[in-house]
């Protein structure tokens, strides 16, 4: 049973202007709530996986959907994601990847490791806040987990 605290979107952004960019347009959609921001791959693991710093969380308290950039300092996106979804215990919490990478080979590797969707990051903040806005109607309002949760 999750708590009324608990977190529902995890974001793993190293750049400080694409978070403050992400946290803005997030706000702007009135989804800014209840996010967590990790600022790379090694914290954002330590978070889902309850360890370090993060080790008082319980792991059934997971975030509705992680948004994960994929170019992060110590441990990088896919390796996460490679993590993330190789874990039973985290292998059914949507990830969103979330990056400026147009590398087909990170596009195609995403989806053979299983991520959810995969969004490249427009330039323009119009763009990105409607994009942000559909995300998280769709992950926070509809989307059904297993359990009926929502």
């Amino acid at each position: 049973m999750s708590s009324n605290h608990a977190v529902e979107i995890l974001l793993v952004e190293d750049s400080p202007q694409d978070l403050e960019l992400t946290l803005r347009a997030l706000r702007k959609a009135n989804l800014a709530n209840r996010i967590h921001v990790a600022r790379d791959g090694a914290e954002a693991l330590e978070f889902m996986f309850c360890e370090g710093a993060y080790a008082a969380r319980t792991i059934e308290d997971t975030p509705k959907v992680i948004l994960l950039d994929l170019k992060l300092p110590k441990v990088d996106g896919l390796e996460v994601l490679r993590r993330l979804k190789g874990e039973p215990r985290t292998k059914a919490t949507p990830v969103v990847v979330l990056t400026s990478s147009k590398e087909q080979r990170d596009l195609v590797e995403s989806y053979h490791l299983g991520v959810n969707s995969y969004i490249v990051k427009p330039v323009n903040f119009e763009q990105f806040t409607q994009a942000v806005l559909e995300l998280g109607m769709y992950w926070l309002l509809l989307n059904q987990r297993p359990g009926g949760e929502r």
